[in-house]
């Protein structure tokens, strides 16, 4: 909130209800993960034991209620990067671990996700939705192999690419972080 001359005003803490409240509207609005939801809460909350408390009840409420899920964040975050971003597995991975699901969550819900793709036909779909052009030197070659492992696809995928559209590429011998 804003005061008349423009600057913040502090908000209220907010009781157990009044944190369900603002859950529910916060969740409706946007997915989030556990972590990050139990993050927006604590900073509404009444400071102390009693905010922390409250914070755990809604929590643990919105998770009986079937709000708050995980393993449904996961999934839903990692088909939405697939099908709607056109993103490569290791780019969804990494989100992911940003927004604080375990590792073997983000497994599962990769491999449901990403278990049957081929990564050179979504490379080629990611290319198409960013309109990317072939590249017609070295500078431009460079650029491309950078915005696609920045999309999360392998180096062995993006020479794929990079080949079939005539570019000369020397392949590097590169790790991939995924």
């Amino acid at each position: 909130m804003r005061s008349a001359g423009g600057r913040r005003t502090a908000r209220a803490p907010l009781d157990e209800a009044g944190l369900l409240e603002a859950a529910v509207r916060s969740l409706s609005a946007k997915m989030k993960s556990e972590r990050d939801l139990r993050r927006r809460l604590t900073e509404r909350a009444e400071p102390g034991e009693g905010g922390a408390a409250a914070v755990e009840a809604v929590v643990r409420r919105l998770k009986e209620l079937g709000y708050l899920s995980d393993e449904r964040f996961a999934a839903d975050y990692s088909r939405l990067r697939k099908e709607n971003e056109r993103f490569g597995r290791r780019r969804v991975a990494q989100g992911l671990m940003q927004q604080g699901i375990p590792q073997e969550l983000a497994s599962a819900a990769l491999e449901t996700a990403y278990g049957e793709v081929d990564e050179v036909a979504l490379a080629k779909e990611y290319v198409a939705r960013k309109r990317m052009k072939r590249p017609e030197d070295e500078k431009e070659t460079a650029r491309a192999v950078r915005r696609l492992l920045g999309a999360g696809f392998s180096t062995q995928t993006v020479w794929k690419v990079l080949r079939e559209w005539g570019a000369e590429v020397d392949e590097v011998d590169v790790e991939d972080p995924g």
